[in-house]
C-alpha cells in the first residue's frame, strides 16, 4: 500500500468528528474528577493555590515545568538573555570570534552558577575523552565515553563526584545531573566524529567550544559534533528570508503555549491524580483512558516548549538546532517514537544506524536495537522502570519488522495487491490501532509509575472488555486514519505526483501549443530539485 491511498472525503470527516467528541467526552470526565476532588488531603503538596484571576488550584506536580516557568524562569530568561546580548555585540564587531565568545561566556555561566570545581569536574572529562579520541579506535572511545557516563549512575562516583559542586540551592541537583551528563554525551560525539577524520585531528578548543556553548549545555538538546563544528565556523552570518519573522512567531507560540498550559492546570489536575491509587480505583474508565492518553501529550508539550526556548536562542546564534519531538498524537509506529530528537539522532547516528543497516535484516536489527537500548538506560539510569520500559519499547520496534516481513509473505502480499488502496489502508490501520495503545501503555510506564500502567492496561482490556475495549479502539482507529491522512497530504508535498502527458489533438500529431505546455512542465520539474521523486 503507497502512503498516498486516499480515502473518501465523508469518510474522513466522520474520524473527525468522532474523535472531536471522544476527545472532548474524556477530558470533561479529568474535568470532573478534578474539580470533585480538589480538596483532597493527598492533593495538597501539588495542588496549590494558582492565578488569582482564576480563583481556583493550580497542579504544580511537574517539578521541571514550575522550574521553567514559574519558580526559575528569571534566571533562565537572564543568563539566556545574555548570551544572545554578547553574541550580537561579537557578530557586529568581531564576527570572526563568535565561536570563542559562545564558549567564554558559557563557562562564564557554568562558573558563576556551579562553582570552579564543577567546572575542573566537566573539563577533566573533556580532556579525558579527547586524549582517547586522539587514539582514533571507534570502540575504545565508545567505551571509554560509556564507562564516564555510568560513574554519574552509580554508588560511590556519584557522592565523590558530586562533592565537587559548590553551596547548596535547589537546583543544585538538576544542573549537576544535567551538565554532566549531556557533557559525556557531547564528548563521544567529539571523540568518534574525531575517529572518522582522515587529516589530522580536531583541536581541543573545538571540544570546548562544543561543550560550553550555553543554551545546550546544561538541558540540551544534543547537536552531533559534526553539525555544530559546521555550522558554528561558518564565515557568512547572513539569514533567509523571513527567517526573523519565523524565529519570532515560534518564541511567541511557544509563550501561548505555555499560558494555555498553566491555565489547564487550574482545571484538569492531569498530574497529580496518577499519583493517587486509591482514587484512581474509583474513576471512570473514561477519565483513566483520558488521564493516560494527556499525559502522554503534556510530556511532548513539555519537551517541545522547552527545547523550542532554547532552539529559538540557537536560531538567533544562525545553527539548525534539532527539531522538536513527533507528538504522541501522531505516533504509531514504534521506529518514529521519541520524546528528546537530539538523543533519538545521536543514538541513530552512533549505534542504531551503525549497527542496523538498512534495518531489513531481522539479527541486525535485533543487535542494533539491543544496544540502542542498551546506552539508553545507561543514559536514563539503570531502574526497574527504565528497564521495563526498555524491555517493552524494544520488543516493539523488533516486532514491527517481524510482522512486516511474515506479511510480505504469501498469500498476504498477494491478497493486499488484490484489494484496493483504500481498503489496504483501512485493514493496517486497525493493526495500528493496537500499535498505538502499546506505545501509550509503554510510555506512561516511564512518564508515571508501574501501578498506573497496569491499572490502565487492566481497565482497558479485562474490565472494562467489550464495551470500554471497543469503544477506545475504534476511536483509536479514527485518530490512525486521522494521522494517516496528514502523512498522506505531506507525502503529496513533498513528492508530488508527475504531470500527465498532453494527449494528441488528432491521430498522429500533435499541436504545437499541446507540445510547448508539456515541454515547459517538463523543464519545470527537471528545474526544481523539490519536484524530484524521492527515493
Amino acid at each position: 500500500m503507497g502512503i498516498k491511498a486516499a480515502l473518501p472525503k465523508y469518510e474522513l470527516y466522520f474520524y473527525n468528528v468522532v474523535l472531536c467528541l471522544a476527545m472532548s467526552w474524556a477530558a470533561s470526565w479529568v474535568l470532573e474528577v478534578s474539580s470533585s476532588n480538589v480538596n483532597r488531603k493527598t492533593f495538597k503538596t501539588s495542588v496549590k493555590p494558582g492565578w488569582y484571576y482564576f480563583g481556583r488550584r493550580m497542579d504544580t506536580a511537574d517539578y521541571e515545568w514550575m522550574m521553567w516557568f514559574s519558580t526559575f524562569r528569571e534566571h533562565i530568561l537572564f543568563a539566556l538573555s545574555g548570551h544572545v546580548l554578547f553574541a550580537k555585540i561579537c557578530s557586529m564587531l568581531a564576527p570572526q570570534y563568535l565561536s570563542l565568545v559562545y564558549m567564554a561566556y558559557g563557562l562564564l555561566a557554568v562558573w558563576t552558577s556551579m562553582g570552579w570545581t564543577y567546572v575542573t569536574l566537566i573539563l577533566s572529562h573533556c580532556i579525558l575523552l579527547y586524549s582517547i579520541s586522539l587514539v582514533k579506535i571507534r570502540w575504545l572511545c565508545f567505551v571509554t565515553g560509556l564507562c564516564t557516563l555510568a560513574t554519574f549512575k552509580c554508588e560511590p562516583f556519584v557522592s565523590w563526584q558530586a562533592e565537587f559542586v559548590e553551596g547548596e540551592f535547589e537546583l543544585r541537583h538538576v544542573l549537576f545531573y544535567g551538565g554532566c551528563g549531556f557533557t559525556i554525551m557531547r564528548c563521544i560525539s567529539f571523540a568518534l566524529e574525531n575517529c572518522d577524520r582522515k587529516d589530522g585531528n580536531y583541536n581541543i578548543l573545538e571540544l570546548l567550544k562544543y561543550n560550553f556553548y550555553l543554551p545546550f549545555f546544561y538541558f540540551g538538546p544534543i547537536m552531533t559534533f559534526d553539525k555544530f563544528y559546521v555550522q558554528v565556523n561558518r564565515s557568512e552570518l547572513t539569514r533567509k528570508e523571513r527567517e526573523m519573522w519565523n524565529i519570532s512567531l515560534q518564541g511567541a507560540i511557544h509563550l501561548g503555549v505555555i499560558v494555555v498550559v498553566d491555565v489547564l492546570f487550574h482545571f484538569m489536575y492531569i498530574l497529580t491524580i496518577p499519583g493517587d491509587m486509591k482514587l484512581l480505583r474509583h474513576v471512570s474508565d473514561w477519565a483513566l483512558v483520558g488521564l493516560a492518553y494527556f499525559n502522554l501529550v503534556y510530556d511532548w508539550v513539555k519537551a517541545a516548549v522547552m527545547f523550542g526556548v532554547i532552539n529559538t536562542v540557537s536560531r538567533l546564534d544562525h545553527l539548525d538546532p534539532p527539531k522538536p519531538p513527533k507528538c504522541i498524537t501522531m505516533l504509531y509506529m514504534f521506529a518514529e517514537t521519541h520524546f528528546d530528537r537530539g538523543i533519538n539522532d545521536w543514538l541513530c547516528k552512533y549505534v542504531y544506524d551503525h549497527l542496523g543497516g538498512k534495518h531489513d535484516n531481522v539479527v541486525e536489527e535485533l543487535v542494533a536495537s539491543l544496544c540502542t537500548f542498551g546506552v539508553t538506560i545507561l543514559w536514563l539510569g539503570p531502574c526497574e522502570v527504565v528497564l521495563i520500559w526498555a524491555f517493552f519499547n524494544c520488543f516493539g520496534l523488533n516486532f514491527e519488522l517481524w510482522m512486516s516481513k511474515f506479511f510480505s509473505l504469501e498469500p498476504f502480499s498477494s491478497f493486499e495487491v488484490s484489494i484496493s488502496e483504500a481498503m489496504s489502508r483501512r485493514i493496517r490501520a486497525i493493526f495500528n490501532t493496537f500499535n498505538f495503545w502499546s506505545i501509550v501503555l509503554y510510555n506512561i510506564l516511564a512518564l508515571n509509575s508501574l501501578d498506573f500502567a497496569k491499572l490502565v492496561a487492566k481497565r482497558l482490556l479485562l474490565k472494562g472488555f467489550p464495551i470500554t475495549t471497543i469503544i477506545a479502539m475504534f476511536v483509536t482507529y479514527c485518530l490512525v486514519q486521522v494521522i494517516k491522512e496528514r502523512e498522506r497530504k505531506q507525502a503529496l508535498i513533498d513528492d508530488p505526483d508527475p504531470l500527465p502527458p498532453v494527449p494528441p489533438t488528432n491521430g498522429a500529431t500533435t499541436s504545437p501549443l499541446a507540445s510547448t505546455a508539456t515541454t515547459a512542465a517538463a523543464s519545470q520539474l527537471a528545474s526544481d530539485p523539490s519536484k524530484e521523486k524521492a527515493e
